[in-house]
């Protein structure tokens, strides 16, 4: 997820919590799409360092060993609402 900005445009810090979360994030990683049943692949129509619109629920967040105090969430192709242009 992108995080909210928490200065306002006049320059007033406003605290984390009053701070919404957005639903919008961008594509780390992309796998190589769906397999169907007969075993022919329908790839997915995200690439690296797309903007997307997230559910405000759902995915499973992990931290990575190596990229400390960062969280990901991983998604399903199906879960986007919509790619940002």
């Amino acid at each position: 997820r992108v995080k909210a900005e928490t200065k306002t445009a006049t320059g007033i810090l406003l605290p984390e919590k009053a701070v919404e979360k957005l639903n919008e994030g961008v594509v780390v990683a992309v796998g190589p799409g769906n397999v169907t049943k007969d075993g022919t692949t329908i790839p997915t129509g995200l690439s690296e360092g797309d903007r997307v619109l997230l559910p405000s629920y759902g995915g499973s967040p992990i931290k990575l060993d190596a990229v400390k105090d960062k969280e990901y969430l991983l998604f399903r192709a199906e879960e986007i609402l919509a790619k940002l242009q």
